[in-house]
């Protein structure tokens, strides 16, 4: 593979492994809903969640330190008897070790919460250098063979430590099946190594936030209130003038176009043939819209790469990227 061959942009994404226990692909959307019990209430929960199965979604992802809990207790009451129609992901807590009596204690309670007896996408919330991999993906082999998960996920793992935990997988007979990393037009240190190492290993990417925390609707190029004005953690992660530049780029494109820079976002982020499942969410069905007009929106190849010149290509992995293989 070249260096002009990363990242790919055509139709078809990757196959995934990842498939609903009726046997249907997971869907080129997920929603997110790390918004229920903080800024949605149980009938935009409601709302939203028919609306994205109206359009074909069939991927929800939570996680069991969302808003204490509240979020999968009302994911858990939407779901009801559908839940072999849907793809379930959530994740172990992200404030305490992954060690084996932790790992089996959450996986109960978000099961409990969820009303399910099996989560789809059991994701490691974060990376644990504290526990030995052995220990925590040990476990969770055992919770596969048990069937109380389906597929074991990571999330916010750098591609070393994905392929350390693959390793690992694989001495048990098992293996990771996704990846949920950070992704979107302002945060593109994926395409570097996570993205190339997650295709290598046939594991599915479901990314989260691509619309770089609200940045890239272009609401912030009038001036409107939101996460990056008032959260710390979001002021600084898109705080760089270049980031704001981008998306006042992309509101200009989106402009020219007639299309929502939201839908432009998210549908650019989906169209890499890496990724597998884009994460989507919002507070409420109005705000999700432009979101989920991405599901079926035609992102030609021509205007992929026109949005991916709107900002910095990360480095390359090596020094001698002037170098191609044969």
């Amino acid at each position: 593979m070249t260096k002009e061959a990363w990242p790919p942009a055509n139709e078809s994404m990757l196959m995934s492994r990842i498939k609903t226990k009726n046997g249907t692909p997971i869907s080129r959307l997920g929603f997110g809903a790390m918004q229920f019990g903080r800024t949605a209430d149980a009938r935009s929960a409601q709302e939203m969640f028919e609306a994205c199965v109206a359009a074909g979604i069939n991927h929800f992802d939570t996680a069991y330190s969302y808003n204490g809990g509240a979020s999968e207790h009302m994911l858990g009451q939407i779901l009801r008897a559908r839940g072999d129609d849907l793809i379930i992901g959530t994740k172990a807590p992200n404030d305490r070790p992954a060690t084996a009596d932790n790992l089996r204690a959450a996986l109960d309670e978000s099961r409990k919460r969820l009303g399910i007896d099996a989560v789809d996408i059991y994701y490691l919330h974060r990376f644990d250098a504290e526990t030995p991999f052995e220990e925590t993906f040990g476990t969770l082999a055992e919770m596969q063979s048990q069937g109380a998960i389906r597929y074991i996920g990571v999330s916010n793992f750098a591609a070393w430590q994905i392929m350390k935990a693959q390793a690992v997988c694989k001495v048990i007979d098992t293996q990771i099946d996704a990846c949920q990393p950070m992704y979107n037009l302002v945060k593109r240190q994926v395409e570097v190594e996570i993205l190339p190492a997650c295709a290598d290993q046939d594991i599915s990417v479901c990314p989260f936030s691509p619309l770089g925390g609200g940045l890239l609707t272009g609401k912030y190029t009038s001036g409107a209130e939101g996460r990056l004005r008032e959260d710390k953690v979001y002021a600084t992660r898109y705080g760089q003038p270049w980031m704001h530049e981008t998306a006042r780029d992309l509101a200009a494109l989106s402009q020219r176009m007639g299309i929502a820079p939201t839908t432009l976002a998210v549908a650019w982020v989906a169209r890499n043939s890496a990724v597998t499942s884009t994460l989507i969410s919002g507070r409420n069905v109005e705000q999700l819209q432009p979101s989920l007009d991405a599901m079926t929106f035609d992102l030609s190849e021509d205007i992929y790469e026109e949005i991916a010149r709107l900002s910095p290509k990360p480095t390359p992995a090596t020094d001698r990227s002037e170098e191609t293989l044969p």
